[in-house]
């Protein structure tokens, strides 16, 4: 049988002006997204370590990787990592500049790999681009791939953030967004299986430091933070 060539993504086009397309959006609060990027690796590695006790040798999927922007800071971290995404150009730019992290093509609907196939799994700001009747199945997805006991983050968009919803409107590659509220993901991981459900909106102040993000996360129950996080147990 002749393979198929992989189907052209939207994203196809903005492997190597990621960074600038996103910066352009921010201009007007005068951050960049190496910032954000930065401030979500780091919750994301104290998230795991507060499950696990500690992040060496887990073994970590990123879905939705895009050109693996978070993956230096990550990599470093766990003991393996893995990225899939639907863009065939974002994964050969992720996989030059990440020649240590394991990169897969994935579909949209079924990710590449058996059940229980990671400690735990993350995306990052990518399910306000999936269709909303395909959230459930995302959700469910990434539960399968994670062992029981393992962990799932995901971050997203806060919708009730004006700043947010700006920026996103005028970001070109997110013409197609959904913004999912902070209770409506929730719901969804609750649904799709995971237990032990907790979240936190973030960035409701500038976080260089543990000390920062401490405060935070204190401030995080408000909800007016520009994105936040939900996590469960698989």
């Amino acid at each position: 049988m002749t393979e198929q060539p992989t189907p052209p993504s939207q994203f196809d086009a903005y492997a190597a002006s990621y960074e600038q397309a996103v910066n352009q959006s921010l201009a007007f609060v005068g951050m960049k997204v190496d910032y954000f990027t930065r401030v979500k690796a780091a919750y994301l590695l104290e998230l795991l370590a507060d499950h696990f006790g500690s992040t060496d040798g887990l073994n970590l999927l990123d879905i939705g990787c895009g050109v693996g922007n978070f993956h230096p800071l990550l990599g470093p971290q766990v003991g393996a990592l893995s990225g899939v995404d639907l863009s065939a150009e974002c994964l050969r730019q992720a996989q030059a500049r990440n020649p240590g992290v394991g990169y897969s093509h994935y579909d949209g609907h079924r990710l590449p790999f058996p059940d229980d196939s990671f400690d735990a799994a993350t995306t990052i700001c990518v399910m306000h681009h999936v269709p909303p009747e395909q959230w459930p199945g995302f959700v469910a997805e990434m539960k399968r791939v994670v062992r029981p006991g393992g962990l799932a983050v995901v971050f997203e968009h806060n919708p009730l953030n004006p700043l947010t919803r700006r920026v996103v409107s005028t970001c070109e590659f997110d013409a197609d967004a959904v913004l999912l509220r902070r209770g409506k993901l929730r719901g969804l991981m609750a649904e799709g299986g995971f237990g032990e459900i907790r979240s936190r909106a973030i960035l409701s102040i500038p976080s260089f430091g543990r000390l920062s993000r401490r405060i935070d996360l204190a401030l995080g129950h408000l909800s007016l933070g520009a994105q936040y996080f939900v996590r469960g147990v698989a």
